[in-house]
C-alpha cells in the first residue's frame, strides 16, 4: 500500500500566536523579536504583511526597520507558543496515532491506516485539518502531502500561507527537479558548494547523477541526499512517545551589556540554571555532569565541565555547579559577554539513585525538598505563565533575547 504522509507547517507561528493578544495588528507589519535594545535583537519570527517588505527571520531589528520603519516590534512568549504547539498536536492526533514533531511548529503525520475513516482523500483530509486549525486556535498551517516525509515537508513549502499542496509520484518531477538544490531538506551551503563544483545545482540534478559518485563525494550524506531528492526516502513516522530522548539540555544568552562580577554572574547563572532544570523535568531525566561555556567580547570562549557528586534535575544543584567552574576558571573583573549552561550525561529519574555514602548527612532529604519545591513551582508556570514565579535574583536583570533551544531548528 502507498503510504500518505502529510507535513503540517504552522504559518508565521510566533507572529500568529502573538497576534492572538493582538488582533488589531493582524493587517499591520509585525514582528516578534528578542531585545531591540541588545546587540543581538533579531527578528524571530514575521507575519505576512511584514514580509512584503522582505523582513527575514534571524536578521537584526535595525535592519528590519530599515526596510519596514513602521514594523511594529512584539516580545517573545516562549511558553505560549509551547502551549499552542500542544493543542496543534492534539489536534493532529485527531485523525492518527502516528504524529512526529519535527520542531515546534511543524509535525508529519502518517495516514496511511485511518484515511478510510475520514474519507479516502488526502487532500481533503489536508484540508480538513487547516479548516479545524483555522476555527478552533486561528491559526493557519500550511500542508503537504506525499508518500515519503521528504517531500510531504517540501509540498509544505512549496506554497503559503494556508494551502495544500499534494506532491505524488505523476508530479514530482514537474514540481520538485526544477527547484535549486539547496531547497531539499539538510542541503547545507558547503555541501551545495561542493555539488555546484559538479553541475549540481538543481534538485533534478541531484536525482540523475550517479548515487556511488555521490557518495564519494559527500560521504554517506552523498547517499541520503540522492534518495531524497529521487523519491527513494522512506524513513518513517515515529511518535513523540518513541523517540529516543535528549542527549544534553541546554540554555544561553547574549547579554544586551557586558557583565562583570561574582552577583552579575550569578543572577544570570540562576536564570539559564532555572530554565535547563526545568526542561529536564518536564523530559524526566537528570544530569550527571554540568558545563558553563564563557564567551568574552571577543567572542572568545572558554568551556569548563563537572561531574555531579549525585544525578540532578534542581535549578540550585546546577547554578551552585556552574558558579563552582566560573570561580575556578574565570577572572570577575574580565567582562562577560555570553553564558550558556548544559546538562550532560543524562541518566532516567528511576535510575538516578544516590550513593549516600558519598555525601553529607541530610543531602538527600534537602534534595527530596528541593524537588518538591521546583516540581511546584512548574506547576505554577503551567496555569499561570512562565513569568508567574521566578527566583529573586534575577527579577530586575535586564536581559537579551533567550536561545529557547539550540537544539531546533529556527521558527518562521
Amino acid at each position: 500500500m502507498e503510504r500518505v504522509i502529510l507535513h503540517c507547517d504552522l504559518n508565521s507561528f510566533y507572529a500568529s500566536v502573538e497576534l492572538l493578544d493582538h488582533p488589531e495588528l493582524r493587517d499591520r507589519p509585525v514582528a516578534v523579536c528578542g531585545d531591540p535594545s541588545s546587540r543581538h535583537g533579531v527578528i524571530l519570527a514575521k507575519n505576512e504583511p511584514a514580509k512584503k517588505f522582505q523582513v527575514k527571520t534571524a536578521e537584526t531589528v535595525w535592519q528590519a526597520r530599515r526596510k519596514c520603519p513602521g514594523l511594529i516590534l512584539l516580545p517573545a512568549h516562549h511558553w505560549k507558543y509551547r502551549e499552542y504547539s500542544k493543542k496543534v498536536n492534539a489536534v493532529y492526533e485527531r485523525y492518527t496515532d502516528l504524529v512526529e514533531p519535527f520542531s515546534i511548529d511543524e509535525s508529519w503525520l502518517d495516514v496511511t491506516g485511518t484515511l478510510h475513516l475520514f474519507g479516502g482523500d488526502a487532500r481533503a483530509l489536508a484540508d480538513e485539518i487547516r479548516r479545524v486549525l483555522r476555527e478552533e486556535l486561528n491559526l493557519t498551517v500550511s500542508v503537504g502531502v506525499s508518500f515519503n516525509k521528504i517531500f510531504a515537508k517540501m509540498g509544505s513549502d512549496y506554497k503559503k500561507p494556508d494551502a495544500t499542496t499534494v506532491i505524488s509520484r505523476e508530479n514530482y518531477r514537474e514540481l520538485l527537479w526544477p527547484l535549486p538544490v539547496t531547497d531539499l531538506l539538510f542541503v547545507g551551503r558547503a555541501a551545495a558548494r561542493v555539488l555546484e563544483q559538479y553541475g549540481v545545482r538543481t534538485i533534478g540534478d541531484l536525482a540523475a547523477y550517479d548515487r556511488e559518485a555521490l557518495g564519494k563525494l559527500l560521504g554517506r550524506q552523498g547517499y541520503t541526499l540522492h534518495d531524497y531528492a529521487s523519491g527513494a526516502e522512506h524513513s518513517p513516522v515515529i511518535p513523540a512517545r518513541e523517540q529516543p530522548g535528549p542527549k544534553s539540555v541546554g540554555n544561553g544568552l547574549t547579554f544586551p551589556r557586558n557583565l562583570e562580577g561574582w552577583t552579575e554572574l550569578r543572577t544570570a547563572v540562576t536564570e539559564l540554571s532555572d530554565e535547563v532544570a526545568v526542561r529536564l523535568r518536564k523530559h524526566a531525566p537528570k544530569c550527571t555532569t554540568v558545563q558553563v561555556t564563557i564567551r568574552d567580547p571577543n567572542f572568545k570562549d572558554i568551556c569548563r565541565q563537572k561531574r555531579l557528586s549525585a544525578p540532578t534535575y534542581v535549578s540550585r544543584d546546577l547554578t551552585d555547579a556552574a558558579m563552582e567552574l566560573i570561580r575556578a576558571s574565570w577572572n570577575p573583573k574580565a567582562p562577560v559577554r555570553a553564558l550558556t549552561i548544559t546538562a550532560q550525561n543524562l541518566v532516567e529519574e528511576g535510575d538516578a539513585g544516590e550513593q549516600l555514602n558519598l555525601f553529607a548527612a541530610g543531602a538527600a532529604p534537602r534534595r527530596d525538598r528541593l524537588e518538591k519545591l521546583e516540581k511546584a513551582m512548574d506547576g505554577i508556570r503551567d496555569r499561570f505563565g512562565r513569568d508567574a514565579i521566578t527566583a529573586a535574583s534575577t527579577v530586575h536583570r535586564d536581559k537579551a533575547e533567550v536561545k529557547e533551544d539550540h537544539r531546533l531548528p529556527p521558527v518562521d
